[in-house]
């Protein structure tokens, strides 16, 4: 079996380390690896995959809109979304998935119940890529308000027309949601801001939070980035982004392999590997 994860820069990702020791764990012979690809070389590039007999491959920034005119088929949920972080290969053809809503929804849920995120006035972060798969994973929870924070507000007004819920919906500049930031129950950073090597970044001001509030990153190297510092200075709970960046890949190993990994054994040894780098 021959996997890869595919993004620009990649040279940070986990993704290798984790299924690696999957392939091995449950004796499958197979490979996977990073490769790091510009946005101008992507079609040239899963062309070359495709060739050089990939299995199947995970897609991350910037590529996870990008590649989905490249793909021959798109399952609903990614189509919907307009977003792809799976691709599989069957036949010849490129099936494109979003496992990334899955991964995130199976990780916050070890922090707040269904009935609590239904309760919650949710504010997202980011309209790109992995807020599509975080924001469609969330709509059958259907929280009492959902509020999207963007560079471009009329990039986060889309996404929250393409959604039905049924409570009240806001597109925010990142200047208003920081005014507001006490009024949400749960703040999710979907950007890549604050991810290794810069990680003095932060996407918003986190410093208004509200204690006892949630605030969750989907990065998870660092494991506490300056956003989840700012926040739980300021008394809220925090979420980091392993369990969501495990049980997304434990999805899409499943879905190449047929075999299902072990995930809470894996949250524990990446926590352990980056918590030691």
């Amino acid at each position: 079996m021959k996997l890869a994860v595919i993004g620009h820069p990649i040279k940070q990702s986990k993704s290798p380390f984790m299924h690696k020791i999957w392939l091995e764990e449950l004796g499958i012979s197979g490979s996977y690896e990073a490769k790091d690809i510009l946005p101008e070389s992507l079609a040239g590039e899963v062309e070359a995959l495709l060739k050089g007999g990939y299995d199947g491959w995970n897609v991350t920034i910037p590529h996870k809109e990008a590649i989905i005119p490249l793909l021959d088929e798109v399952d609903e949920q990614a189509s919907a979304l307009g977003a792809v972080n799976t691709v599989i290969v069957k036949d010849g053809r490129l099936i494109g998935k979003n496992t990334d809503g899955t991964g995130f929804m199976k990780s916050l849920l070890l922090k707040r119940t269904a009935e609590d995120i239904a309760r919650s006035r949710v504010l997202m972060i980011g309209a790109g890529g992995a807020a599509k798969g975080i924001a469609g994973a969330l709509v059958p929870y259907q929280p009492k308000s959902f509020s999207i924070a963007n560079r471009t507000p009329s990039k986060g007004e889309r996404l929250l027309n393409s959604l039905v819920i049924n409570g009240e919906k806001y597109a925010l500049t990142i200047d208003e949601a920081e005014v507001q930031l006490d009024k949400f129950d749960i703040v999710i950073n979907t950007t890549s801001v604050g991810m290794v090597p810069d990680t003095d970044q932060t996407p918003i001001d986190m410093t208004r939070v509200r204690r006892k509030s949630l605030a969750a990153d989907i990065i998870y190297n660092p494991l506490q980035t300056a956003f989840l510092k700012q926040a739980s200075e300021a008394g809220a709970d925090t979420l980091n982004g392993v369990g969501m960046f495990v049980y997304q890949g434990a999805t899409a190993f499943e879905e190449w392999t047929g075999k299902k990994p072990d995930a809470e054994k894996m949250i524990k040894r990446i926590s352990e590997t980056i918590g030691g780098s």
